[in-house]
């Protein structure tokens, strides 16, 4: 604190720094929430023609589809490898990156004791501090990014969440009412 209790211009800095990534990465979810409301649904005639159309995609877009059923709670959870361990993660769009719980970090691999928890976030639960760490593989279904930024949230986080320093690196990906569709 300053001086008569006002807070240092370095704290309003990162607190203004904190408001634009915020503002930023609801602007971007917004606009893919309504590209996707906006695009209208494809019906196949015959499943013959459905399977030479996916095969033909796949050709065109350097590779398969992933997909990742949506679940009986209405929420799209992805069964990751992530530096070759399993980890459950929730689809969240609205999140700037993949953010990694502690206990979910450490069944990876990472050195909990070595982080440096030098970044303020906001979670649904409030302000918290994580740690920047950068996966070395990540893949969804067989669709897999390299060199992937994450960041281990020390306290605040109940489950890991999928955002978008990967998924924002995939060629598209497209949420159905049964699935979510990634493009490698």
């Amino acid at each position: 604190m300053g001086r008569g209790g006002t807070p240092r211009l370095s704290n309003f800095r990162t607190f203004s720094l904190v408001m634009a990534v915020a503002c930023a990465s609801a602007l971007i979810s917004a606009q893919t929430v309504v590209m996707l409301a906006t695009k209208a649904p494809v019906f196949r005639a015959a499943r013959a023609e459905a399977a030479i159309s996916a095969a033909n995609a796949e050709a065109a877009q350097g590779g398969p589809r992933a997909t990742i059923p949506k679940s009986a709670d209405g929420h799209y959870w992805a069964e990751v490898e992530a530096d070759g361990g399993p980890v459950r993660l929730l689809v969240d769009t609205g999140a700037t990156a993949v953010a990694l719980t502690p206990r979910d970090a450490a069944r990876l691999g990472v050195d909990l004791g070595a982080l440096r928890y030098s970044n303020r976030v906001v979670t649904a639960t409030g302000q918290a501090r994580a740690a920047s760490v950068k996966l070395a593989s990540l893949t969804v279904s067989g669709a897999r990014i390299e060199n992937v930024d994450a960041l281990v949230i020390e306290h605040g986080l109940d489950t890991s969440l999928l955002g978008m320093t990967y998924l924002g690196r995939l060629a598209s990906f497209q949420a159905t009412r049964q699935a979510l569709i990634l493009q490698p």
